[in-house]
């Protein structure tokens, strides 16, 4: 009871009182102040409405996110030929539309966004069979162009391979549809032949008349064909070299051709 007593006075003490009022007040000032600074930092109490973005271009939203003050960034491009480039395909978080869910100031919208080319590695070509070449290339949706090198070495094989001019490396990334120039060995020898006059002739024609002419590589290309009928019905509008009547060319020689649809009526 002695010590109930003594400790009962101890607590009235003004000593006592004035330092439990000190603890309370500091605790209140801290954890207040937490509070405040907390709220401060996470924005406590906003809501901002997410926006929609799907549909819109990417490249047209930067005033739309500065005005909600928000943020944006692209996380992956997905090949979609059917869409203009840079349409926004998703978003995370969805609008708040859909979900009802608001987001503070600052907040990052992530994006997938459509591209209209897809990226394919370069193969290695070089020492290869021209007609492997060719194959592989078609394969990968790469277009192709030969040009003919004279070599003592490697005939029919693919000495250098380029893109844009400049040699292009295995492994490279270039877009689909892209085309590669193969510099194709081919060895001299066989008697000089006159290249015949192959103007206003059909694809068909020209491989008719060039037929007896083993010795000769022929490279086409077309202007303003878009199917298989295009292309059978065109004709003939340039050739490389051009017809001179007896002028010989050496044999191994490459004849280009350059047929358009409608020509020749």
């Amino acid at each position: 009871m002695e010590f109930l007593t003594k400790l009962k006075n101890f607590i009235l003490t003004k000593h006592f009182v004035k330092h439990v009022g000190l603890i309370i007040l500091t605790y209140i000032i801290v954890v207040g102040g937490m509070v405040l600074i907390l709220d401060s930092m996470t924005n406590h109490g906003q809501k901002i409405k997410v926006p929609a973005l799907f549909g819109k271009n990417v490249k047209n939203i930067a005033a739309l996110m500065e005005e909600n003050d928000l943020q944006f960034e692209i996380l992956d491009s997905i090949y979609d030929p059917s869409k203009p480039e840079g349409t926004i395909l998703s978003q995370d978080p969805r609008p708040t539309d859909s979900t009802n869910v608001f987001v503070k100031e600052g907040r990052i919208i992530r994006l997938r966004v459509s591209k209209k080319t897809r990226l394919v590695e370069m193969p290695s070509l070089i020492d290869k069979s021209q007609r492997f070449a060719e194959s592989v290339l078609k394969n990968r949706g790469l277009k192709y162009s030969i040009t003919y090198e004279t070599t003592t070495e490697a005939d029919g094989a693919v000495l250098n391979q380029k893109y844009k001019g400049r040699t292009i490396k295995e492994g490279t990334r270039i877009p689909i549809g892209s085309t590669i120039y193969l510099v194709v060995g081919k060895n001299q020898g066989g008697e000089p032949v006159q290249i015949p006059d192959l103007n206003c002739l059909t694809i068909s024609e020209v491989k008719e008349r060039l037929s007896s002419m083993s010795s000769i590589t022929l490279f086409e290309s077309y202007i303003n064909c878009q199917n298989a009928a295009d292309s059978a019905s065109a004709k003939v509008t340039s050739q490389t070299p051009e017809f001179i009547e007896g002028v010989l060319s050496p044999a191994g020689s490459t004849v280009t051709i350059l047929l358009e649809k409608d020509a020749c009526p």
